[in-house]
């Protein structure tokens, strides 16, 4: 059996009943607003913050939006010379030139055999010494007015074989006579030779590891002419060289003249040095450390397993009027 419901009271029933629907709509969508799907979520977490692109990596300093510079140019691409700018052209071509032979010539991507020559070929097509418009007759002149014997010019067959050593010799020490006379030994002209290759390199001064020269060891210093060994350097440099003893530093070697600059020195010391430090070689030989002859005539040492020369192998240490510079420790 049924029961009805009066309509007056239907109608009422029917009016509530459609307000707590619309009720709990308006919550229901309330609480999806305030509260993201996990899809949503996911989204906004993985969302990664954009940022304006700047050409040329001129981007603001600073902000959210910063973007990091750019890997650095290749320096191989580079034409800029070394040397300062108040030195002249071929003061800073040749700076270059020593530069790229002794410590760059793997970052400029230009390729070095193992005992250090480098095909000229390659260093003219370096973009920094190609912008200068040289060729090998220039390198020559470079090679051949180097007051202090630098490199060394050969000719070679493809097979290896030396055909021709432009330049000066390798140097014999300086005595206490006087300074030796290298003489040049152009054995041939450039057109009498077909199918060479010419190479050059540095005699000296290499912090690129994988060079192996070819040096003349010292077993006793009396193969040194001059009988003896003197580094020299700046008073700031002193400083610490009191405490820590000579370091060969990103070099492969300490080097050592054979006597004072303006002795008959061809390298070995700038003439700009200030503080002079003889090295007992015997001692140090006497100690295991190893010495070297290279084809200028500069004494070479790596030093200690640590590539130092300690203090206790200083014999004396001067200023450049011989006066003796005190406050290091002898050991």
């Amino acid at each position: 059996m049924s029961s009805s419901i009066p309509s007056d009271k239907l109608s009422s029933i029917s009016v509530a009943d459609q307000a707590a629907t619309v009720s709990t709509s308006s919550s229901a969508i309330a609480s999806s607003s305030s509260k993201p799907s996990s899809n949503q979520g996911q989204v906004r977490r993985d969302k990664k913050p954009q940022t304006k692109a700047y050409p040329n990596s001129n981007a603001p300093q600073g902000g959210s939006n910063t973007r990091k510079p750019g890997p650095k140019p290749n320096p191989s691409s580079s034409t800029k010379l070394r040397g300062m700018e108040k030195d002249s052209p071929d003061v800073r071509v040749s700076k270059t030139l020593s530069w790229l032979l002794r410590h760059g010539a793997q970052g400029e991507g230009l390729a070095m055999r193992s005992d250090g020559y480098v095909k000229v070929v390659d260093l003219l097509n370096h973009p920094k010494l190609h912008a200068q418009g040289l060729d090998l007759e220039r390198i020559k002149d470079i090679v051949r007015a180097d007051s202090k014997q630098r490199y060394d010019l050969i000719l070679e067959s493809a097979a290896g074989v030396k055909l021709e050593v432009f330049g000066a010799r390798a140097v014999t020490p300086p005595s206490q006579a006087g300074p030796s006379v290298s003489v040049p030994s152009e054995t041939t002209t450039t057109t009498t030779v077909k199918d060479g290759i010419w190479w050059i390199k540095a005699r000296q001064g290499h912090s690129i590891k994988t060079v192996k020269l070819e040096l003349r060891p010292i077993l006793s210093v009396s193969d040194i002419p001059t009988g003896m060994a003197v580094h020299g350097t700046n008073p700031e440099a002193w400083k610490s060289i009191a405490k820590t003893g000579l370091s060969k530093m990103k070099r492969n070697h300490i080097h050592l003249a054979q006597n004072v600059a303006g002795s008959g020195v061809i390298s070995g010391m700038r003439t700009s040095s200030k503080v002079l430090i003889y090295v007992d070689v015997q001692k140090a030989i006497d100690a295991g450390i190893k010495f070297w002859f290279s084809e200028n005539g500069v004494v070479l040492t790596e030093g200690d397993e640590k590539g130092f020369l300690l203090t206790r192998f200083f014999e004396k240490v001067v200023d450049s009027n011989e006066s003796e510079i005190t406050g290091w420790m002898k050991e």
